[in-house]
């Protein structure tokens, strides 16, 4: 008999298509996440099961997953996944390396230039109604000759700040691990300190991951900081930034604006996460922009990120190691094989 294949969520018809030809494939036809106890009721009978973001896998999850042999998400970040379990009941876990960073980039730079132009101010005043030719309304901040700052100058980072060598905008960055000399210039950006950046920026852009040392990275202490009307931008991951303090600093005008495309609530691996956006940065009268968690939402890009997710999942169940894997599983407990 073919193994079987759980899917979570959505793929295209090609990635179930090559699944198919190698698995028994037990699908997510709509756009919505299965229940807990229905993705556990699923996961309980594959041997192969390909996650998404709003997925979370646990210890206690994969107690009740007898015959699985390799989880693939179809995503790069793993912070939802419990990667320690896996490899002690000998589960492959694989990513999709690379695929997202510059999809993400361009929605960074997306994000940055209709915040501060007001672009959702603009549309709103068009659709009501109110717009009778030009007036001098919504002026806002420009790239030209502004300093961006950058927070996180990994994958993301880099790609960003290669997207702005073009707007004559100067850039700042900080990392704990910081570029080469050869690598600054190329980025034409110069290193300094997290405070130097939140001083000294027009625009700030967020590239972190989420880790216990980055909770609330951005708080009500930086807000306190930071460039009296700047505009900053999150697109690594929402629990970087604590919601309330940057509600409160909007609304004093201590920060100019605010654009995410991520949100605390999405943050599984936190056991203290917050069930729905803070709801007080959601009052329509703040600067702010969000977006639904769209830094990979190309149409071509997910479809080749599941196919990876898929040919990582079909390597595994051949017994190869799977190009994305990022744990060596040890071998199974005998409780865990099946027959």
């Amino acid at each position: 008999m073919k193994p079987t294949v759980a899917v979570t969520h959505w793929v295209h018809p090609e990635v179930r298509a090559f699944l198919e030809k190698h698995s028994q494939v037990i699908s997510n036809d709509t756009r919505e996440s299965l229940s807990p106890i229905e993705l556990r009721k699923r996961a309980a009978l594959a041997d192969g099961l390909m996650v998404f973001m709003p997925d979370r896998i646990d210890r206690t999850f994969l107690e009740t997953c007898p015959n699985l042999k390799v989880i693939s998400a179809a995503l790069k970040g793993y912070d939802n996944f419990d990667i320690d379990a896996c490899t002690e009941r000998g589960i492959w876990f694989t990513i999709a390396k690379d695929a997202l960073t510059i999809p993400t980039a361009e929605l960074a730079i997306g994000l940055l230039l209709s915040l501060g132009r007001k672009m959702r101010d603009g549309d709103d005043l068009v659709r009501r109604g109110r717009f009778k030719g030009w007036r001098p309304i919504l002026y806002g901040t420009g790239l030209q000759g502004s300093t961006v700052g950058l927070i996180g100058m990994g994958c993301i980072g880099q790609a960003v700040a290669q997207r702005l060598k073009g707007f004559d905008c100067q850039i700042l960055y900080s990392d704990p691990h910081p570029l080469t000399e050869k690598e600054d210039q190329f980025f034409a950006a110069e290193q300094t300190s997290m405070h130097n950046v939140l001083v000294q920026s027009d625009f700030i852009v967020l590239s972190v991951p989420y880790r216990q040392a980055t909770e609330h990275l951005i708080g009500t202490s930086q807000m306190e900081r930071i460039k009296p009307g700047s505009l900053l931008i999150n697109v690594g991951r929402g629990s970087v930034v604590d919601e309330k303090a940057i509600a409160q600093a909007l609304r004093t005008g201590r920060l100019g604006g605010y654009a995410a495309d991520v949100f605390e609530f999405e943050d599984w691996a936190r056991p203290d996460r917050p069930k729905e956006i803070f709801p007080e940065l959601l009052a329509s009268e703040l600067n702010t922009l969000f977006t639904p968690h769209l830094g990979s939402a190309i149409d071509q890009v997910r479809l080749d990120i599941a196919m990876e997710a898929a040919r990582n999942i079909v390597s595994a169940l051949h017994g190869d190691r799977p190009a994305g894997a990022i744990n060596t599983p040890k071998p199974a407990p005998l409780d865990t094989i099946a027959n």
